[in-house]
């Protein structure tokens, strides 16, 4: 099977199954476009478009930001790229810009491949996989690998960025369900400033299904309600049909974004639900960090799925 390719996101790897159909690029193994009969789930994008404030990317070795890109490790001193500038912060890991390999292209699924080999500010070795399986019901399963292949302990966590869509033209109408009970403050950076607090009695509590309306969201939470599979659940629809994701055990946080402060074109349009690991800034404060010893491998695993009516 050849795939399409795009100057800018590289071959286009497209899978269908049971009504579900997705595009999964090389640049990043990123998910451009996920639909159910038609409909879309996330935020889809062009394929000769980079991925508008990180739709659908893939965060490794880290989700989220490190603040000053400064972290200690084992006693040494670490400083990554400001991959971030404005806020001088470093920025979802160091893959989501790297052309991965192809592993496999069947017709409902695609296995990609990177070796991130050391670099200044992480002198470490990972095997990296991910997997993209269609299947029925089920809809789409993400399965993220690691492994370590140098010789010294590596710091790690791992996220997506998937914005949800439940096909209205703005949010505010959308009903949003949040499996959450704790948040992390921060600070206008993105970098935790406060303890965890609960989100009882305020407007970030979306555990039982409302309107979002006009608030406003850019928040780590945690805390995370499961069912008897371990997985836990976030929903957006609208009149009843729409998106509902699913995070692994692992996943202990979930970044939701309501896309303020994004351009007109994607201002509030979706709400970025990320799976992550770990919090902002765990390279710093070690809060969920993963720390794969030499020879190590984890696997998490993350997925959408229609939801509602249309479902």
């Amino acid at each position: 099977m050849t795939p399409a390719a795009s100057p800018l996101t590289g071959a286009q790897y497209e899978i269908a199954a049971g009504g579900y159909l997705a595009v999964v690029t090389e640049l990043g193994a990123g998910l451009r476009e996920l639909r159910h009969r038609d409909r879309p789930l996330i935020t889809a994008y062009q394929a000769d478009e980079l991925p508008p404030a990180g739709a659908g990317q893939l965060l490794l070795p880290w989700p989220n930001r490190i603040d000053g890109g400064r972290y200690r490790m084992a006693g040494a001193d670490y400083q990554l790229d400001l991959s971030e500038p404005t806020a001088g912060n470093a920025i979802h890991g160091l893959t989501r810009w790297s052309a991965w390999e192809l592993g496999r292209h069947d017709a409902d699924a695609v296995v990609l491949r990177l070796a991130l080999l050391g670099r200044t500010g992480y002198p470490f070795c990972l095997d990296l996989e991910v997997a993209y399986q269609l299947g029925g019901e089920a809809g789409l399963t993400v399965s993220v690998t690691a492994r370590n292949t140098g010789t010294r302990p590596a710091p790690y966590g791992t996220g997506s960025h998937p914005y949800l869509t439940a096909g209205a033209p703005a949010v505010d109408g959308c009903e949003l369900t949040l499996p959450v009970s704790r948040w992390l403050p921060a600070d206008q950076r993105g970098i935790p400033n406060g303890p965890l607090s609960d989100v009882t009695g305020t407007q970030r509590d979306f555990r039982a299904a409302r309107p979002v309306g006009t608030v406003t969201l850019d928040d780590a939470f945690t805390g995370l309600e499961r069912d008897e599979a371990g997985l836990a659940w976030a929903r957006l629809t609208s009149n009843g049909a729409g998106a509902a994701l699913w995070a692994g055990p692992g996943y202990q946080w979930l970044q939701v974004f309501t896309g303020d402060t994004l351009g007109q074109a994607q201002r509030r349009r979706a709400v970025a639900i990320e799976p992550m690991t770990c919090p902002p800034n765990a390279f710093v404060t070690g809060t969920d960090l993963i720390t794969l010893e030499p020879g190590d491998t984890v696997t998490h695993r993350w997925g959408i799925q229609a939801a509602g009516a249309a479902s």
